[in-house]
């Protein structure tokens, strides 16, 4: 099948001479042009003028178009790449959904919306760091998990957390030691704490991964000064982090 400039300037809403401007730049030229001067365009150069538009919407220029066109050796291979990047954009555009979401429920609700979840899919905590320590796979599940959850399921989360992290100053004050039994249960209820998150080597059963991502954890309590206080103090940390260590080494 065959389109004119004029049909196919219409379906793919912009202007005829938007597509005479593609053409001369080097991007798309006509399939045929007919003897009465009439430029037509098949199926290949509509596919064509598909990428060239995804490309603008992305954002690039129409010297960097023709770059990545001219630069080009499989066709399918672009187009793969194409799907992928939108693939991504659609995911961070639903984490933007989910984000507010949060905002208007826990507004509705009369409750104060959480900064960082409000930001999701703006400017994702950690990103990062999360991805280099455990993996891209590892973000997506967990952050995925994560802003899919109500208002009410985060906060009841985050209760949790609370409760453990209050556990655990508990038994530092009381002095027991590391390796003491109530230590070490903490130790199993922080795990199962840990194994709750998808995308983590805990919950997915990988038992050597699991044993380096606790020990790593109990480093980054005591290491990372982002963690500086979240026992209450150091000797606290080190507590958390020699019962961690602990519990991998023994019972994990």
């Amino acid at each position: 099948m065959e389109w004119t400039i004029q049909e196919l300037a219409v379906r793919a809403g912009i202007t005829s001479r938007t597509l005479r401007h593609y053409d001369s730049f080097g991007l798309l030229a006509p399939s045929r042009v007919g003897a009465n001067g009439y430029r037509y365009y098949d199926s290949t150069a509509v596919a064509r003028l598909q990428r060239i538009l995804l490309m603008r919407r992305l954002g690039m220029g129409l010297p960097a178009i023709a770059e990545v066109l001219a630069d080009e050796v499989d066709t399918c291979d672009g187009l793969r790449a194409h799907i992928a990047a939108l693939e991504e954009e659609r995911d961070r555009i639903e984490r933007q959904i989910r984000s507010v979401r949060h905002t208007l429920e826990a507004l509705e609700a009369g409750a104060e919306p959480q900064m960082d979840v409000m930001l999701a899919g703006f400017n994702d905590h950690y990103k990062d760091e999360v991805i280099s320590r455990w993996g891209e796979h590892a973000f997506q599940v967990s952050n995925d998990w994560w802003h899919g959850k109500t208002l009410a399921q985060q906060q009841a989360w985050k209760q949790d957390a609370e409760d453990l992290v209050a556990a655990w100053v508990a038994a530092a004050k009381a002095g027991v030691a590391p390796t003491s039994e109530h230590a070490q249960s903490l130790a199993a209820r922080h795990v199962r704490w840990l194994s709750q998150i998808p995308g983590t080597p805990t919950a997915e059963g990988d038992r050597e991964r699991s044993v380096e991502m606790v020990k790593g954890m109990g480093d980054m309590y005591v290491d990372d000064p982002r963690f500086a206080g979240m026992y209450d103090d150091a000797a606290g940390a080190r507590f958390v982090r020699d019962a961690l260590h602990a519990y991998a080494r023994t019972r994990m």
